[in-house]
């Protein structure tokens, strides 16, 4: 509601206060996904300061604000530097998911005519959001259902002449693992295909981990036949949110991902990215977090995240009915339960103990899981995390499974959910004991179940619905 008159700077402020009452707190590593916490306050305090010194620098003409083009420059040549190969050009995006739509179009762009991205069932769906956009085709490749990395001969057998670009993970997201890089990027190489490294989550991680002792398979500009490779500065760079840099081999592919328009008399069309004018603010704020920290910072943060999710794993095997999927090789775990343990339902009582984890509905084979996203202040409270999640455990093992109301599932994939308006989706939902109207954290236990036992199809359908009622 805009109101008649302005009001105060205190009274607004206060209100944002009230309104955030109900949020997941953004600092302290209690919330294990969305959010990414150096623990180090006067690096945020430097990153914030930096944002709103360029936060009404517009990004739209680089001629007219030439700090941008300096800032970008230095942080693209940090990425490249640490990503195998020193110079190479890149551009800074709002995230991921714009520096994968980017990757796409500029692979589509390069070979006229083809239509196919390839990539395994735990790319990221950032794939499925650019290839739906720009009227491609996804052609999902199974991963091996010990190690979840993607498989090599299906890969093989997937690609062919329609191919615009293979994709492989640094790590993938759901178990933290790291594709087969090379042989993936080879293969590609092989028949004239590029491929893109999303390494969002891990570029400017693995790394650090690298140097820290982990053992990190190549992954980066530096193997033969990796095209390009996304690397977002908001996840493990710990920047605000809105940096991301997408990294080519060449200056040729990323002309490319531009667009450029002069069908028209006014202003001059040239654009890097998806977005026309956008605020440097958070190219500002990545810069003052990369300088803030530097290599030695980044490098202690790197051991930190390091020696946390390896207590994180091993304590986790020791909490009767729980599991790690797979060996995570980046500050991803994934934890499964059993028939004795709903991850549901311990996700639920976590966060009633004040913790969020990040549950996984299962896919292609892979079961149900909780994710956690180590960051640089986990390991000061892995300890408490760990008797957290054992004490959701014992509770989850003494409610037993989230309770499905009998026959939903098969009723929900019967509705023509496009004939029904949000009124009625949310009185639909209300009749079996989901309030999708309700303010605060909710119990999602349910909701999970329900969503879990459905195709993939009709979960998109309900998610599209639960957002649209939510903000109506």
């Amino acid at each position: 509601m805009l109101p008649e008159h302005g009001r105060p700077v205190t009274e607004l402020l206060a209100e944002l206060t009230t309104l955030k009452a109900a949020d997941l707190p953004v600092r302290g590593g209690k919330v294990t996904a969305y959010v990414y916490d150096t623990g180090l306050p006067e690096v945020h305090e430097a990153a914030h300061r930096a944002y709103a010194e360029m936060l009404e620098v517009n990004m739209l003409d680089p001629t007219a604000f030439p700090s941008m083009v300096a800032l970008e420059r230095q942080v693209v040549g940090a990425v490249a530097e640490l990503l195998g190969r020193p110079g190479a050009p890149g551009i800074f995006t709002s995230g991921g998911t714009e520096s994968i739509m980017l990757a796409v179009k500029a692979a589509r762009d390069a070979r006229p005519g083809t239509t196919r991205v390839v990539l395994p069932v735990t790319a990221h769906p950032a794939f499925h959001k650019a290839a739906h956009y720009l009227g491609m085709e996804i052609v999902p490749v199974p991963v091996d259902p010990v190690t979840y990395r993607a498989s090599v001969p299906a890969f093989e057998a997937a690609l062919d002449e329609r191919t615009a670009l293979a994709v492989a993970s640094a790590p993938s997201y759901p178990q933290g693992v790291v594709d087969p890089v090379e042989e993936v990027a080879a293969l590609a190489a092989a028949r004239g295909v590029p491929c893109h490294v999303d390494a969002c989550v891990g570029g400017w991680l693995l790394p650090w981990l690298r140097e820290a002792g982990a053992a990190i398979p190549p992954f980066d500009l530096a193997v033969p036949g990796v095209t390009s490779i996304s690397c977002d500065l908001h996840k493990f760079g710990y920047a605000p949110k809105g940096a991301s840099v997408l990294l080519f081999r060449d200056a040729e592919l990323r002309r490319r991902a531009y667009f450029a328009s002069a069908a028209w008399p006014g202003y001059t069309i040239i654009n890097a990215t998806v977005q026309s004018s956008r605020s440097a603010g958070p190219l500002g704020g990545a810069w003052a977090t990369l300088q803030a920290l530097g290599r030695e910072g980044y490098l202690e943060l790197g051991r930190r995240t390091l020696e946390a999710t390896r207590r994180l794993a091993e304590g986790v095997g020791k909490i009767p009915g729980l599991r790690v999927l797979g060996e995570p090789e980046a500050a991803l775990v994934a934890i499964a339960g059993s028939a004795e343990v709903d991850v549901f339902v311990l996700a639920d009582e976590a966060r009633r103990l004040g913790w969020f984890l990040q549950p996984q509905l299962s896919y292609a084979g892979i079961p149900a899981n909780i994710h956690v996203t180590v960051t640089g202040v986990t390991l000061a409270g892995v300890d408490a995390m760990l008797e957290v999640i054992a004490e959701a455990a014992d509770a989850a093992r003494r409610r037993g499974p989230a309770d499905v109301p009998e026959g939903l599932p098969e009723l929900i994939t019967s509705l023509d959910l496009d004939a029904l308006d949000d009124a009625t989706f949310a009185e639909l939902a209300a009749s079996v004991g989901i309030d999708l109207t309700a303010t605060g954290q909710p119990g999602m236990a349910v909701v999970n179940a329900v969503l879990d036992a459905l195709p993939a199809a009709t979960r998109e359908a309900i998610l599209v619905r639960f957002l649209s009622v939510l903000y109506s």
